[in-house]
């Protein structure tokens, strides 16, 4: 008798996973530690597949065939110890997803851009009449629309988390935005260890992939060894000739016979960060056999991703800024690099290990006030006291828009861009951006 197929956390990737397994007949049991969403739950018990919520019985667990892990769930938790410990292998629904598609496979990582990139190259690729799915960290569980089909193309943002528990599957086009310092509290601070697991996207590609990667990276050029991948390099860069670059106010970009060539000034998010996001997303679309006309109108007709540097609208002169998807502190250095306007910066958060001497001389030049904004703010007022004329400690977003209402002037920002994680005031980066939103507009 086949053993069960046993599912960690019961929310989109894991029911994704519980009804592909039950698509395909293998046995599924679904164990989540907390209370499970009730649209969740309501597939599930739809579906006919057993679960439980509420904690975890584990002498069912350490009973199946294989376990497919939330990428929440860390590697040191006691269960996945045991499971380790008694050779029951442990995989990411992503993994699952891998061994009943015969997509095309795009796969995003990085430290940051990889969810603008994701984004972008997937309305890019739809506006070209392409069959392509977003799946991953954002869009659907691959899992789920392999459940009822299997596309031409996915186009997958992936974490490291996701890659972690990565072994057979194999990405098609792969793209590493960046990597910088993140996640380190999952990595026992080890900086190389996080590096890894981003490399472990291309750990399976053959001859007839690409690789899309920045130039200019350093721990790209300090890890890539030589041969790490036989995908064809295709590298971009904003000042050297690359597969994609820039040459007269123009971006370029060649993948094989096809060369695409638009204004920088026409692409729909400007900044330097999204002109190399734009590089990843032309090379990644050529590659994929999209028209260079379609690519074109796709990297001018993009809205944006919500809290990243979204405009949420202007109050007495003062434009608010909701970048709360900025979690560390290269993605904050983007943020406050692309301002032009005097900023009132809301920082703060659940510190990640972070090291803020990076921001040091970007702060000193455009933020006139710090308002630190978290149960526990010392880090960052020791790190910021004496860059800049005022930091205020809060601990609420009610109390931290107040500070900056009061200490704002027409014609500056407020710009809510943390460098941290969210949990310890909000439920995630979405709800602390949704919360900046929906307060300004009770403002505006």
């Amino acid at each position: 008798m086949q053993k069960e197929l046993v599912i960690l956390g019961a929310g989109e990737s894991g029911v994704g996973a519980a009804l592909l397994a039950r698509a395909k007949g293998i046995p599924v049991f679904v164990s989540d530690n907390g209370p499970i969403a009730p649209r969740f739950k309501e597939e599930l018990a739809s579906g006919q597949i057993p679960f439980e919520e509420g904690g975890h019985t584990q002498s069912r667990v350490l009973q199946a065939g294989e376990v497919v892990k939330s990428p929440g769930i860390p590697d040191t938790a006691p269960l996945i110890q045991a499971l380790e410990a008694a050779g029951i292998p442990v995989i990411s629904d992503i993994e699952l997803a891998g061994r009943y598609t015969r997509a095309h496979i795009i796969g995003i990582t990085g430290s940051n851009g990889k969810t603008t990139t994701t984004l972008w190259l997937h309305h890019v690729l739809m506006g070209a009449g392409m069959d392509a799915v977003l799946s991953g960290n954002v869009g659907v569980s691959p899992c789920r629309e392999l459940a009822r089909r299997d596309p031409a193309i996915f186009v997958m943002e992936l974490s490291s988390f996701q890659l972690d528990r990565m072994y057979q599957f194999k990405v098609d086009t792969a793209i590493i935005t960046n990597i910088t310092p993140d996640h380190l509290d999952r990595y026992h601070y080890q900086f190389e260890n996080y590096v890894q697991a981003k490399l472990r996207i291309l750990q399976n590609q053959d001859a007839k992939g690409a690789f899309i990667w920045w130039q200019e990276d350093p721990v790209l050029n300090e890890f890539l060894k030589p041969n790490i991948t036989p995908a064809r390099s295709l590298s971009f860069s904003k000042n050297r000739v690359a597969a994609a670059y820039v040459e007269g106010g123009q971006l370029v970009a060649t993948s094989g016979a096809n060369t695409l060539r638009m204004p920088v000034e026409d692409l729909a998010l400007q900044g330097q960060h999204n002109l190399y996001n734009a590089m990843a997303v032309a090379l990644a679309a050529l590659t994929a056999g999209a028209p260079v006309e379609a690519i074109v109108d796709g990297l001018s007709s993009f809205k944006g991703v919500a809290h990243r540097l979204e405009h949420c609208g202007e109050v007495d002169g003062v434009l608010y800024i909701n970048d709360s998807k900025a979690t560390n502190v290269d993605s904050t250095w983007y943020a406050l690099e692309s301002m032009t306007r005097p900023v009132i910066w809301i920082a703060g958060g659940t510190d990640k290990g972070n090291e803020y001497e990076a921001l040091h001389p970007l702060v000193t030049e455009k933020v006139k006030a710090l308002i630190c904004m978290g149960v526990d703010n010392e880090k960052l007022i020791k790190a910021f006291s004496g860059l800049v004329p005022e930091v205020e400690s809060t601990a609420s977003m009610e109390a931290a828009l107040g500070a900056a209402r009061r200490l704002a002037s027409p014609g500056d920002v407020v710009l809510l861009s943390p460098a941290c994680a969210s949990f310890d005031l909000f439920k995630n980066y979405e709800h602390r951006g949704d919360l900046f939103r929906q307060m300004v507009s009770v403002t505006d």
